[in-house]
């Protein structure tokens, strides 16, 4: 009786795992023999091998390779600039240089090329007032064009690693090398940086799990990557084994960039500890005068003009242009879609992860880890690669029971994508409130055990009382996320139930740029919100 009520308790998190796994469980089916493919799945493999996948693995590793490096510049170069000088206006750019994470990369996207080609605002302008013709820019629907959309969308998450880096690890010892007598240069070359690497590199490995997820400004600007061949094969071509392999080998490459970002962590982690923050309090930025002022600026202030402001400006024009031609009548059923289906999935979301994080506290067993670990991969699975690996076993099952309906139920209810944004962002409210419980002490627990309280009623009485603004700040990062989703909504959302973001990009699809601003800039005021709490709480810790 003990063993089957052990089994029986078990029996919640063997089903979370089977929702949060099916996805990767279905593509690994698919190699099989006996899976999706059966005998032709390695012949499906060699096909593409010999066509469409060479250029799949260099397009996006290319990509990746200089979307790496720009952020790395900007991010770091930003970072660096408000850590370690003191110029004026650096308390604004603190929070300054965090706006872009507010603008989805695709929205971006969608407001450059509005602006800069051949028949934007911008060409047209200068070919009437010098008598220029033809292009006179370079195109913006291009694999340079998508690097820069990448780089000042997501260079914030460099920023933000290395600049707690910088600010917790290095001041006090660029402080003690100045007394020692070591010039400027050095100390950042000898101090600064390498203690900033290991965030840095951790930041990269974000930018480049983003970046291989990201399917609205590949899509956009025409770009074969791994996502949009997946979409291609699904939709385009109905080949389900050649979409289930690429999204494998994309799942593939997601994790060796995972597994790079961890050991940054790993990294971060031995600097701190090594390093101390005895002193830093007492470490002062340098103070800037003169050209210097204007290089500071000039490196701050770039990133934030060309990753938010003028996106946003770009946007505004056709606003303020002529307000009759824009959608104003389906713009609140769009909205209320994406509120609702942000709703529902940030509530769920927070039970998950309150399950999660009360089964830990109790003490974590094997089931429990393995649950909590894919729970927090999650988010590093591409949206793109979670609908294949929904679709997969939903097709299956439709295959071998059609009276059943589960290819309707999936597909045509909310039940498919919201159980796609579950596997992609439960990670997110998982990691608030595991935060939020590590500001708990384990004697209160003690104590009201002792007192005679139960499981639930610890929960109820005791943790969630504390843990209620981590569970907030959960809910809200879900909403937000699943706002600006695009990849997984745009293939599983019920029918006549588009979103702000899958309107944005039908829209700019069709060349209806300027419709497509209306959109756009909810998603953009959306996600204003979670990056002005970020401000407000790094402004808190650094006071």
């Amino acid at each position: 009786m003990p063993r089957l009520s052990a089994v029986l308790r078990s029996l919640p998190l063997l089903l979370l795992a089977g929702v949060l796994s099916l996805p990767v469980l279905a593509l690994l089916g698919a190699w099989l023999p006996w899976g999706e493919g059966g005998a032709s799945a390695w012949a499906v493999l060699r096909e593409m091998a010999s066509t469409v996948l060479p250029g799949y693995v260099g397009t996006t590793l290319w990509l990746c390779l200089w979307v790496g490096l720009g952020a790395a510049v900007v991010g770091s170069a930003a970072a660096a600039a408000v850590t370690l000088f003191d110029f004026p206006g650096r308390r604004a750019f603190e929070w300054l240089l965090l706006l872009p994470l507010a603008m989805p990369a695709y929205v971006t996207a969608y407001a450059y090329t509005d602006f800069l080609q051949f028949s934007g605002p911008l060409q047209v302008g200068l070919r009437a007032a010098f008598g220029w013709e033809g292009h006179l820019l370079p195109e913006v629907r291009s694999l340079w064009g998508a690097v820069l959309v990448f780089v000042v969308s997501l260079y914030p998450y460099v920023y933000l690693l290395a600049r707690t880096a910088l600010g917790e690890r290095a001041a006090h010892l660029m402080e003690a090398a100045r007394l020692l007598g070591a010039p400027l240069p050095r100390r950042i070359a000898r101090i600064a940086l390498p203690l900033a690497r290991p965030a840095v590199a951790a930041g990269v490995a974000l930018v480049l799990m983003e970046t291989l997820a990201d399917f609205g400004v590949t899509s956009y600007f025409g770009i074969q990557s791994f996502t949009t061949g997946i979409y291609k094969a699904w939709l385009a071509m109905d080949n389900r084994v050649a979409a289930a392999q690429l999204s494998t080998l994309l799942l593939a490459l997601v994790l060796v960039v995972m597994g790079l970002e961890q050991r940054a962590q790993q990294r971060m982690r031995f600097a701190a500890s090594g390093v101390g923050r005895g002193g830093s309090a007492e470490a002062t930025p340098v103070r800037l005068r003169g050209g210097r002022v204007l290089w500071a600026w000039a490196v701050c202030a770039l990133p934030v003009l060309l990753g938010f402001v003028a996106p946003v400006l770009f946007m505004l024009r056709p606003l303020a242009a002529d307000w009759s031609v824009l959608p104003w009548d389906r713009f609140l059923a769009w909205g209320w879609n994406s509120m609702r289906l942000g709703g529902i999935t940030a509530v769920l979301s927070v039970l998950v992860a309150l399950a999660l994080a009360f089964a830990v506290r109790r003490g974590a067993g094997v089931l429990t880890r393995g649950v909590v670990r894919l729970a927090s991969l999650g988010y590093a699975v591409p949206g793109a690669v979670i609908v294949v690996g929904l679709l997969l076993p939903v097709g299956w099952l439709q295959a071998l029971a059609p009276q059943w309906g589960v290819g309707a139920l999936v597909t045509t209810t909310a039940l498919g994508i919201v159980w796609a944004y579950l596997v992609r962002f439960s990670a997110v409210a998982l990691q608030s409130v595991q935060s939020g419980y590590a500001r708990i002490p384990a004697s209160l627990d003690d104590s009201a055990r002792m007192l005679g309280a139960g499981s639930l009623r610890l929960l109820a009485r005791v943790h969630w009382p504390l843990l209620r603004r981590s569970t907030a700040a959960a809910a809200l990062l879900v909403f937000v996320d699943v706002m600006k989703e695009l990849p997984a909504t745009l293939v599983l959302r019920p029918f006549n139930s588009d979103t702000l973001a899958v309107v944005a990009y039908q829209l700019a699809r069709d060349e209806r740029l300027g419709e497509a601003a209306l959109p756009s800039l909810a998603l953009v005021l959306v996600g204003l919100v979670p990056v002005v709490l970020l401000s407000r709480a790094l402004r808190t810790n650094s006071g």
